[in-house]
């Protein structure tokens, strides 16, 4: 009679983690003794981190983690939990959840989630592998007092995990020095030896982020919220990057109201099959003013004639939504595409009762700068609920090259559509030629052609 061993019977157990995104792979792949983590909020670094940490407690050795806050831990615990529910359930293993850890019985073999934000909080433990999320908030010596002597005995790795410091976390900081976590991922960049490796994503790059989380994390961002918590860029001079940097949201950001209805609307085109996006605004006939209120980014490409169907309800006049034939707003012109390639599609919309034309401008630079012009003098207004808009505006920046010098070169270009429909409608507005202070006053904006 042949017998299983206890060690076969645990062998036989399987756990299961979820599939970890592009970005996430990259850090769980990574043979660096020493890791750092750069990224945004719901970018996913702590699941990734707690793929990782899964993998290298099944495979025998001692993990902690640590974050300063219980409810920061939630997240970690909760995949931990999940995955290895089965090896719990099989009685080799222990689940403390008074403490948070779960362990292999009789064995060193265990995986920990604890509040610490200084070196006192984290001593009387040891692992093979660390992980300090939140790192940001941690005072200095929580790793250099506690965490690196931790390592000794077992040549242990550890992981620092960090989104920029805002205004938001500075007063729940224990650090004496706020930049130190940006100062460590700065190291980890220049060096040579292969010990560290610094990583840095966005909470963008995290394909599993819904409509509804994108709207939840952006609404009432100041520009410093966006590119620290979520493109996680560390230096405040990035600001002097971002394309639209002289949108002054405390002005030209406003609450909705409805459009009258003797007032002319504009919209915007970027083609595709994938990402189509479209952008309707409105001008004030009074102030010469325009007003950003409606964005269309389906979740899936649709056909054209759908896409002219969901224009339609767009631009019905108040009162008239769904309606099979509502009356419409007045929509004078319709701009987008390229000139030279997307004729067609041009013509695809036309034939379906949307004609658009090519903007007057052909040269991306030219177009951006014509957009520009307006927003530097405050003379286009976007509603508040109007997230991913808000979120391109203020995200949006130049390539750096080599020397850290700006280029003309818009980074990550392809992923700004409602922007591309920004500047391919607001091209056709070419400012008033401006002699004088009297002049200035009475400047306004009139449409090409």
């Amino acid at each position: 009679m042949v017998t299983e061993t206890k060690e076969e019977k645990i062998l036989d157990l399987q756990v299961f983690t979820r599939t970890p995104h592009p970005q996430q792979q990259r850090f769980c792949d990574s043979k660096a003794k020493r890791k750092i983590i750069r990224a945004g909020r719901r970018g996913g670094k702590t699941v990734g981190i707690a793929i990782k940490a899964i993998d290298v407690f099944v495979e025998g050795l001692r993990v902690l983690y640590a974050a300063p806050t219980g409810e920061q831990t939630d997240r970690f615990w909760f995949e931990v939990t999940t995955a290895l529910r089965p090896l719990v359930e099989s009685g080799y293993y222990k689940l403390n959840e008074t403490e948070r850890y779960i362990e292999k019985i009789g064995t060193e073999n265990r995986i920990k989630a604890k509040t610490a934000w200084n070196a006192n909080t984290l001593r009387g433990d040891y692992a093979d592998l660390l992980i300090l999320d939140e790192w940001q908030l941690m005072a200095e010596d929580t790793w250099g007092d506690v965490g690196a002597p931790m390592m000794l005995d077992h040549d242990g790795d550890a992981v620092f995990i960090y989104t920029p410091p805002s205004l938001k976390s500075s007063g729940v900081s224990r650090a004496r020095d706020p930049r130190h976590a940006s100062k460590m991922f700065a190291a980890a960049q220049k060096d040579t030896t292969g010990r560290w490796e610094a990583f840095h994503f966005t909470s963008f790059d995290n394909p599993h982020l819904s409509e509804v989380a994108l709207a939840e994390i952006t609404t009432d961002m100041s520009r410093d919220s966006y590119l620290k918590e979520i493109l996680a860029e560390d230096d405040e001079a990035q600001a002097g990057l971002l394309v639209y940097g002289a949108f002054d949201e405390t002005v030209c950001k406003v609450r909705r109201f409805e459009i009258p209805k003797h007032w002319d609307v504009y919209t915007g085109h970027d083609f595709g099959s994938a990402n189509p996006a479209a952008l309707f605004v409105a001008k004030d006939p009074t102030t010469g003013f325009f007003y950003c209120f409606r964005e269309y980014v389906p979740a899936f490409g649709r056909s054209t004639y759908l896409n002219v169907q969901e224009f339609k309800k767009m631009v019905a006049l108040p009162g008239h939504e769904g309606e099979e034939n509502p009356p419409l707003y007045n929509v004078i012109q319709r701009v987008g595409g390229n000139v030279t390639t997307e004729d067609e599609i041009r013509q695809g919309y036309g034939a379906q009762g949307w004609p658009i034309i090519p903007s007057y401008i052909t040269k991306v630079g030219a177009q951006i700068d014509r957009a520009k012009a307006l927003v530097e003098k405050n003379k286009i207004f976007v509603f508040e609920d109007m997230h991913r808009l808000l979120e391109e505006i203020n995200t949006c920046m130049f390539k750096t090259d080599d020397m850290g010098m700006k280029t003309n070169e818009i980074k990550d270009e392809k992923r700004f559509h409602v922007l591309a429909c920004w500047r391919y409608l607001f091209s056709i507005f070419q400012p008033e030629v401006e002699r004088g202070p009297a002049e200035e006053q009475e400047s306004s904006f009139i449409p090409q052609g």
